[in-house]
């Protein structure tokens, strides 16, 4: 024991230790959603880890640039003293935007990236800075990558200027070598990172498969992949939002493949906090439903009027059941 203690000290950093002294909590951002929260991590009070990275994966229009603007909003919201580092690689992140989803301007950070090199370069700087300062200053940051699949790099772009049409075979490399050097930091750092990227149709595959893009780089350093798939969500004949199917493609904090409805609306409601609770409620056995009424506290009601009025319905209690199938349903080695 006096031996591995040398060698501790020895090595002489903050973040060598025995793993008895290593710290057993784990943090977790409220996304906003609960049961979406329950599907990342087994609990609806959780939510995404707090010092990992978790990519948020679909086709064009599934709505990940609103889903990630949400879950900053609610980090902001939760954290009156927080801030988040936006990059940007769609040029999609505008002022009345932001405004739009009822984020606070001055507690953002908006970083227009082009290349991975760029992005790498950037992002490295911003936790270096993090980590210089002294622990008792820091305030929770967040970092987001809005999207990774938008990200050129700096071959490619001479290339295009030469008039070369020659794919970049580095591309994948360069992606693989710039989450290698940043998930250690930013764990170090304890800031989470959401990074949106695309999906594609796997050509040839026997079933109708989807993959995300940008090679195999953020598929290992990320500790949680989400793949998203959307429908039209209509109030009257106007599109107000997205109902999301999420559905875990990896995740080493609750059980994969497993899949939840969400709501996302394209106004400052974001993500709707508790939409698909009803169906977990009856996943578990805790309420059935009859014709598309819900019975609740000995009532029968229609789901419409229990999501107007969520606190009626859902009480303390209730909550507290909800969470214990999350975790049964959710996390490993449980199941009903």
């Amino acid at each position: 024991m006096d031996f591995l203690k040398d060698i501790v000290k020895e090595i002489g950093d903050d973040y060598t230790k025995l793993a008895s002294d290593i710290s057993d909590s784990q943090s977790f951002i409220d996304t906003g959603s609960l049961v979406f929260n329950g599907l990342v991590s087994g609990s609806i009070f959780g939510g995404v880890c707090s010092n990992k990275i978790t990519a948020i994966a679909g086709e064009s229009s599934t709505g990940k640039t609103f889903f990630a603007l949400a879950v900053a909003k609610n980090f902001l919201d939760a954290n009156p003293d927080a801030y988040v580092l936006y990059f940007d690689t769609e040029s999609s992140i505008t002022k009345s935007l932001l405004e739009s989803r009822g984020i606070d301007l001055e507690r953002i950070v908006v970083v227009n990236v082009v290349t991975i090199e760029e992005f790498r370069s950037k992002a490295l700087k911003a936790v270096d800075i993090y980590l210089k300062t002294p622990t008792e200053d820091r305030k929770p940051c967040m970092f987001v990558l809005d999207s990774l699949g938008m990200l050129s790099t700096e071959k490619e772009i001479t290339d295009v200027l030469n008039d070369k049409q020659v794919r970049d075979m580095t591309k994948s490399q360069l992606v693989k070598g710039a989450f290698r050097m940043l998930t250690l930091k930013l764990g170090q750092a304890n800031i989470p990172l959401i990074v949106t990227n695309h999906t594609y149709d796997v050509i040839g595959s026997y079933v109708p498969t989807k993959e995300m893009g940008g090679g195999s780089g953020l598929k290992y350093a990320a500790s949680t992949i989400i793949y998203l798939s959307k429908k039209k969500e209509k109030d009257q004949k106007e599109v107000v939002g997205n109902l999301i199917k999420a559905k875990t493609a990896k995740s080493r904090l609750s059980k994969e493949n497993k899949e939840v409805t969400i709501r996302l609306y394209f106004d400052e409601r974001g993500l709707d906090r508790y939409y698909g609770l009803l169906e977990l409620g009856e996943i578990g056995g805790l309420w059935k439903n009859v014709a598309g009424r819900y019975e609740i506290n000995g009532k029968k009601v229609y789901a419409k009027e229990i999501y107007k009025n969520p606190d009626q319905y859902f009480t303390k209690e209730v909550m507290q059941a909800l969470d214990e199938i999350a975790n049964q349903q959710f996390s490993y080695g449980k199941g009903l």
